[in-house]
């Protein structure tokens, strides 16, 4: 196994952390084989005592990781209970919410595109890829899964952004970054709580009511466990997606070979690109497990209680798992990348969302846009996601380009790229891969 053991030397300063703790340091794990290794064996390397980086008190691990601070049979019981909510019927809305959200907001991005390149000046305005596309659908998907009210809205997209941000001086404005992140998972937590509440009297069809009345073998969720459920999803199911698909778009426009082939087929290739782009981005650096017993994975001495620190964007270009590991390969097959994590029970529960998301957020923007022009990205300060704050885009040439369904195959659409004649797209998928008919 390729770890290497992180402990500060008795000559450095101790690692500022503001709980006591009597963690020496941790093992950090590189390759993708043993980053699959740790994920998948449970019963050895631990969730149970948190999955964060910085020793946390462990009631401060669950208030932030709901399930992922847990291990079977427990984490079993969580997972299966918000799983339930993912009915066949929720799944269709929430695809149909997505579709028309990506082509609404890509809509609107591409007028404030447009707005700036009608300046007198001739010089193209820019506009910013990521607040005004990237983090618009994945924000507006988890407001609309969860039923957050919109007058609550801003406040929870400024602290979700905020939470991942909290090591970054430009979001914590001088505050201490674990005050200002602490601060923003109470805030969080609390309404996911009090909609909890809510739901139970007045249900609605939105995914927080599936979570308050799924029941797994005489068990229920709490309202402070829904609490904890809407602080996962609000910030894991936003950040990550993000930050794909804005690395993605810068991908793109570095590698136009990639883009020419993607578009050529862009059907056809889309589900193995994003897998690509997952896997190129590795939006999440990070997460720990604790050794349960000694062990002795790849001839490394790992005693029990011992902390070990999954890097997964090593592993996502470990050069023993993929060819040219560094290079953007949209049709990498296969692709065994831990962008989703390593497998076994704590797999992304999200990842069919995500790719959804990823789908049609680049596909209105490629064929909307597809002369934007990429300037130098602005980097998010953290050890946890692999970010960028800021990526300035000029407008290119834009074309319209609207779907309109096809009267004896609503499965199919016909669009129409700036160019006469209509052309028939293939049919769509749901997020599970099946196909399907939109309504």
């Amino acid at each position: 196994m390729s770890c290497a053991k992180n402990v500060p030397s008795r000559g450095s300063a101790p690692i500022d952390v503001p709980f006591p703790h009597s963690e020496s340091g941790f093992w950090a794990v590189t390759r993708n084989e043993d980053i699959r290794y740790v994920s998948r064996n449970s019963e050895i390397f631990s969730s149970a005592n948190g999955v964060s980086l910085e020793p946390f008190p462990l009631e401060v691990a669950t208030l932030t990781s709901f399930f992922l601070a847990m291990d079977p049979p427990r984490q079993t019981t969580f997972r299966r209970l918000v799983s339930a909510a993912f009915t066949p019927r929720q799944i269709t809305r929430i695809q149909s919410q997505i579709e028309a959200n990506a082509e609404e907001i890509v809509d609107r991005f591409a007028a404030a595109l447009a707005s700036g390149d009608d300046t007198d000046d001739g010089v193209d305005d820019e506009v910013d890829f990521v607040s005004g596309c990237a983090a618009a659908l994945p924000m507006r998907t988890a407001w609309e899964m969860l039923g957050v009210p919109p007058h609550e809205r801003d406040r929870v997209a400024r602290a979700t952004e905020a939470i991942f941000g909290s090591s970054d001086p430009e979001y914590n404005q001088g505050q201490d970054p674990t005050s200002f992140f602490l601060e923003q998972v109470a805030y969080l937590h609390g309404l996911g709580a009090e909609l909890a509440r809510q739901r139970r009297c007045e249900p609605t069809a939105d995914l927080i009511t599936g979570v308050v009345q799924a029941e797994i073998d005489g068990q229920r969720l709490s309202d402070e466990q829904v609490g904890a459920f809407l602080v996962l999803l609000s910030t894991a199911g936003h950040d990550t997606t993000k930050q794909t698909a804005t690395h993605a778009i810068k991908a793109l426009a570095d590698h136009p070979e990639q883009k020419r082939w993607l578009m050529a087929d862009f059907d056809g290739r889309i589900g193995t690109a994003v897998d690509e782009f997952v896997r190129y981005a590795s939006p999440v650096i990070q997460f720990t497990r604790t050794a349960m017993v000694d062990t002795v994975p790849g001839g490394r001495q790992i005693a029990a209680g011992e902390k070990v620190a999954l890097f997964y964007r090593s592993g996502n270009r470990d050069e023993r798992a993929f060819v040219e590991p560094a290079e953007l390969r949209l049709d990498r097959t296969p692709n065994p990348h831990v962008g989703f994590g390593g497998g076994g029970v704590h797999h992304c529960l999200g990842a069919h969302v995500a790719k959804a998301q990823l789908t049609e957020l680049l596909r209105h923007v490629l064929h909307r846009l597809p002369r934007l022009r990429v300037g130098e990205p602005a980097y998010l300060q953290s050890h946890f996601i692999n970010g960028i704050k800021r990526l300035p885009v000029r407008a290119g040439v834009a074309v319209t380009w609207r779907g309109t369904r096809c009267r004896n195959d609503p499965g199919r659409l016909f669009w129409r790229p700036g160019m006469r004649g209509p052309r028939v797209r293939s049919p769509r998928t749901n997020m599970l891969g099946k196909a399907f008919s939109p309504t």
